[in-house]
């Protein structure tokens, strides 16, 4: 059965989609600015700001409302199934006998919206992703959960190892 993320997440989305945001509209703001040869007038610039605080919280809202309605895992017989993605679907397996170690993280904002993020760490998946991201990455689980998706994958992992004579 697909679960959905902890409904905190969209705070740590929005707060990515602040970023983003930002980023771009700023860009898109000197190249306004850039347009217009000059310093314009002060309401011009008023207007400018106000729309752009707008957009800002417009885009921001949407993508952290598309990002947590899309984000999804499910624990298999044999394999982690992750699914995720507004554009650009990603599904990704990661099977019960590749994970090498299991991370809990708690940042500021999670631990402020009471969720953590647990890290699957896979053989062959040694480097993070761009993000930082590793292989088995889901980013907000209720702390209770997260503890017990952990024990559930150690326990996977000690029986793995004890069927190969480790």
């Amino acid at each position: 059965m697909k679960t959905q993320l902890h409904p905190g997440a969209r705070w740590a989305f929005r707060i990515t989609g602040f970023f983003s945001g930002f980023i771009f509209l700023f860009i898109c703001f000197w190249i306004i600015l850039a347009a217009n040869k000059g310093v314009p007038n002060f309401n011009t610039i008023l207007l400018y700001v106000g729309l752009y605080i707008i957009v800002f919280i417009l885009i921001a809202e949407v993508y952290a409302r598309m990002a947590y309605n899309r984000w999804f895992y499910e624990f298999a017989d044999n394999q982690l199934r992750l699914e995720r993605g507004i554009i650009w679907k990603r599904y990704s397996n990661v099977p019960y006998e590749r994970i090498q170690n299991v991370d809990i993280t708690r940042g500021v904002i999670a631990r402020l919206c009471g969720f953590s993020t647990v890290n699957i760490q896979t053989a062959g998946f040694s480097v993070p992703n761009k993000a930082g991201q590793s292989e088995g990455y889901i980013p907000a689980v209720p702390i209770k959960k997260a503890e017990e998706i952990r024990e559930f994958l150690m326990k996977k992992i000690s029986k793995k190892g004890r069927r190969q004579g480790l």
